[in-house]
Order: C-alpha cells, then structure tokens, then sequence
C-alpha cells in the first residue's frame, strides 16, 4: 500500500500504511501554546499549503524529565518505568504539542483513504501521568491492534500539562486569565471538537464517539463529564483508574500559583510569557516537591473555577450532568504496587506491625485499627505488606471508583458498569500483582509492549477487555461472547466484572472492606 493521504480542514496529510490501518500522526489541532498564547485557552490549529507529513509523532508537552542523575540509580528507575510501560523522558517536547494521532480501518483508493461510509465507533484515549506528564505516544497507547480487532479508528492526543496547563493566575493577573488552571482540559475540548469536525473523513463516525483513559487519563475523562464545552462532543466514557470526584478549589489552586510566581521572582505577566519553559519547569518540580511525596506531579490539576468547570465532577454526575452518557468505571486489586516498587519494595520486602499501622494510619486517620481488623479479617493469610497494598490500593482508586459509580446512578438512567482487574502478573517476582497502569496494555490490545503483561494470561485477558470496551464503544454495551453476562451496576446487586483468568462475575466483592470505608 502506498502512503495515504487524507484530506482535513486544515489541508493534505500523508500518512503511513500498517498492514490494513492507515495512519497518521502529528497531527496538529491547536496552535503552539507558546509565548503570547501561554496560559490562554487554545485556538484550532492554522492551515498550511501542501502536503503535511503525518508519519511521525509530533511533539509531547514540555514536561519535567527524570530527575535522576546517571548511574545505577538512574538505571533502576529506567529499568522500572519500562517494566510499567512508561518512558522516563519524553523524546521531544515543545509547547506547540497541540497534535493528536488516528489509526484507521477506512479503506485507500488511488492513494487517498477513503469515506467507505461505514461509520466506525471513535475511541479516544486520553493518556495518564497525572496532569504532569506522559503524552499519546507512548507505546501501550498505539491504536493500531484496537483499530484492527474492533474496525474502529483510534485517536490519541497532547495536550499542555502540569505548570503550563493547570497554572490559575486569575487571582493574580485578573479575567483575561479567567481559564488559565484549566487550559489543558480545554486542549482537550479542542481535540474532540477537531475529531467532530474531521472524523468522518477518516471512516469514523463523529456521533459515536467514546473517550476512554487511564490514571490522570480517567480523572480527565471524569473532568470532561462535567464541562459544558464538552457536552455533545462525547457519547460514551471509560474511566480506568483515575475517578475524578473533584476538582481543585480555587483557593488551593491561586495559593500554588502564588507559590510558582514566588519560586519565578514574581514576574509581571509580561516576563511569565518570555521566560524560557524550562524556568518554569523547574519551578513546577520545586514546589512540587514541597506539596507531597508524589513530586512534581503534586499541585496541578483542573480547577472548579465556576464557567469551565462549574461543579466537582462527582456533584456534577449525582446532578443528571452527562446523564444520556453511559459510563465504565474501575480500577486494579493492587493499584500501589506500582508505586511501591519505585521506592525498591519488592515480593522479598517486609513490614512489622507498626510500619503497618502508619502505613493505613495515612488513608484511615483514627479509623486506622478499625480498617486493619477488617482487612485481617478478611485476608487471614496476607502479610503486612499484603494488607498494606490493599489498602493503599482500596483508598487511591478503589474506593472512588465505586463512589463515582454511585454518583453516576443517582444522576441519570443510562447505565454504569463496574469493573475489577484481578489478573496478577508475574513480573518483578510476582510483587506486579494486578498493579496501577496494568489496564493500558490490556486494553489498547497491546499486552505484548510491556513487560509486566507479556504472558500467556495476559494474552488471553487483553482479547477480552479490548472487546468489551469495542462493544461498548459501538453501541454502550461492553457485552460480548467471551465474557460471562456483566449487568450494569446497581446498589442492590453491585454486579462488578473480575478481569482474571478467567473473568467472572461478583456482587458486591470485598463487601466487608467497601463497609469499613463507608
């Protein structure tokens, strides 16, 4: 197959072919961010004359790299970022990273893909980090097999992130930065509008669109549930990992940014656009550092500012916010071994009682032996560390997930599924169990990428959760032949589908613990 190219509003792309799925990348959506347009919502993306190469990913958002210096040090963290499918640094960055990626069944004719008139399911990942990193190139986000297994298009994006993309100055330089802590989610508004106004072209059909992400990627999804720029935009939503129930107060957000301006030398708006992006990088990880243990990725994140985002996500929802979307919400059984395993704890590591009880004093406050009992209880042959990850997993994602679903079923009729991964993977001596990100590869069909799913199970595991999210994709059932009937969920049953090998079905699993919480 030759080269496709594709016609947009912007003008020509050409692309590349793999095997069936043409595909294009780098594709511009926005205007570089840079300069006079930093902090400001994004415009759509200029035309350009001729023919535009798309056969390269474009730009990541200028984000903090790794701050590990070389050495052995250095080479562990690498070792473990691979091993969870994530790149350290990535390859090239730029704040004009407003770009996005297609992969698509739709057929050439004469060298141009063609509108066959099938109208595919759009599935639209927005990728995880937090709000401080990652980007839509990343391995385990290729959309190729997804595209392939489904006859869906895929469409991974950037957008701006972490000091550049969350930044609230309206408190300090005034209304004409009235959107700047929430610049990024409006990137993404912008991205789906482009997916309205060009899917088509590419076999797709802009009135089946579900968006779907992982970790910061599901907090997004769940952030979008609430925007009014993005009703209509949307027709679906999967959020792995990552329940947004709420979004930054005000008065959190202005006193970071009056940190960052501090850190900067409190320049004048005029000075904030010159300055080189990466002095403001270095101010992100500095007050980063000092806002919590997860470093720079601490303090940024979208703002209930009251017009771009009106309400936390979670109100949002039990309000009838998004109430004709159907939603998949869940998380993993051992979302914090992940975590873990970048502070070097492993399947050999130990923990004594006391390290135990301050480990769940962190999530539990003074209901802390009240929240061991029960997980003793409930876990007679786990260890320490066992219960500790449970734990720690329950209260990052778990909890929420079921809380989201919860909200989600208050607001509207259409239906919620609940989901729990439980498949545990052997990787790093089997301290990986059922870990925080594993769900990317298993879903994206891309088992094969990443270390910690390339087995046999997870071969097997990763062909059935690509086709329920297909399914549901295609017409908001993630139903089909290879799973055991999933019902959606409902505060009598909690029917939850157990991702292991094989899935089953559960109501309400882990009842006692989910109790404890409440």
């Amino acid at each position: 197959m030759t080269e496709p190219l594709v016609d947009v509003r912007g003008g020509t792309l050409r692309g590349s072919a793999d095997g069936a799925i043409n595909v294009f990348k780098g594709i511009p959506y926005g205007a570089p961010t840079g300069g006079a347009h930093r902090f400001l919502p994004p415009v759509p993306a200029p035309a350009w004359s001729g023919v535009r190469d798309a056969t390269g990913f474009g730009p990541s958002c200028a984000q903090p790299g790794s701050a590990v210096p070389p050495g052995p040090a250095r080479e562990k963290v690498e070792q473990f970022m691979a091993t969870f499918g994530f790149l350290s640094e990535e390859p090239v960055t730029s704040e004009g990273c407003l770009v996005l990626n297609v992969w698509t069944p739709a057929p050439q004719r004469d060298g141009r893909v063609v509108d066959d008139g099938a109208r595919r399911p759009v599935m639209v990942r927005i990728h995880g980090g937090g709000f401080t990193m990652g980007s839509g190139s990343w391995p385990s986000h290729d959309g190729g097999t997804l595209a392939t297994r489904g006859d869906v298009v895929v469409v991974t994006l950037n957008h701006r992130l972490g000091v550049l993309g969350y930044l609230d100055l309206s408190s300090q330089f005034g209304h004409g930065y009235a959107a700047s802590g929430n610049a990024g989610m409006l990137d993404l508004v912008l991205a789906l509008e482009w997916v309205r106004d060009n899917i088509t072209t590419f076999g797709g059909d802009p009135g089946n669109v579900t968006i779907f992400g992982e970790s910061g990627g599901g907090h997004k999804v769940s952030t979008l549930l609430a925007m009014p720029a993005a009703r209509g935009l949307f027709h679906r939503a999967i959020i792995q990992s990552g329940p947004g129930l709420q979004a930054r107060a005000p008065e959190s957000a202005a006193e970071v940014s009056g940190m960052v301006l501090d850190e900067l030398g409190a320049p004048d708006p005029a000075r904030l656009h010159e300055m080189p992006v990466e002095q403001l990088l270095a101010a992100q990880t500095a007050i980063g550092a000092r806002l919590g243990t997860m470093g720079a990725m601490a303090g940024f994140g979208p703002v209930r500012d009251g017009a771009v985002i009106p309400e936390d996500p979670g109100d949002a929802l039990a309000g009838g916010t998004a109430a004709d979307v159907p939603v998949i919400v869940g998380s993993t059984r051992h979302e914090a071994t992940m975590f873990l395993a970048a502070t070097g704890t492993n399947a050999s590591s130990t923990m004594d009682d006391d390290t135990l009880r301050t480990q769940v004093e962190t999530w539990a406050g003074e209901r802390v032996d009240d929240v061991v009992a029960v997980y003793r209880r409930e876990h007679p042959d786990a260890s320490n560390l066992d219960i500790a990850v449970l734990v720690q997993s329950a209260s990052m994602m778990g909890r929420g997930s079921v809380a989201l679903a919860e909200r989600k079923i208050a607001g509207s009729a259409t239906p919620v599924w609940l989901y729990l991964l439980a498949w545990e993977s052997p990787a790093l001596d089997g301290f990986v169990k059922a870990s925080h990100g594993m769900c990317v590869p298993l879903t994206m069909d891309n088992a094969g990428v990443v270390p910690m799913t390339d087995y046999p199970a997870a071969h097997t595991l990763a062909a059935r959760m690509s086709a329920a999210w297909i399914a549901f994709a295609r017409d908001g059932d993630p139903n089909h032949s290879e799973l055991p009937k999933w019902e959606p969920y409902s505060l009598d049953e909690r029917a939850t589908m157990i991702f292991d090998d094989p899935p089953r079905v559960e109501h309400d699993p882990n009842r006692a613990e989910r109790l404890v919480w409440a």
